[in-house]
């Protein structure tokens, strides 16, 4: 059986933390940020974690699975 390949777009956008959790950035940080808040850019900025709920799927993208 061949090897499963990595999805690219889930290799940039997700890392593994040590205890196995899935790291992510937030969006809307990336144009149009005149109109945004400085207090709302400041919390776009800090990394989040993936739901519980898409943690398979995501596993999977990046064949961990």
């Amino acid at each position: 059986m061949p090897k499963m390949k990595t999805n690219s777009s889930a290799k940039k956008r997700f890392r593994l933390t040590g205890s196995g959790k899935i790291k992510r950035k937030h969006a809307y940080k990336r144009h149009i940020l005149t109109k945004k808040s400085k207090d709302r850019k400041r919390r776009l900025t800090h990394g989040a974690l993936v739901h519980p709920a898409d943690r398979e799927n995501i596993l999977k993208l990046m064949a961990l699975k």
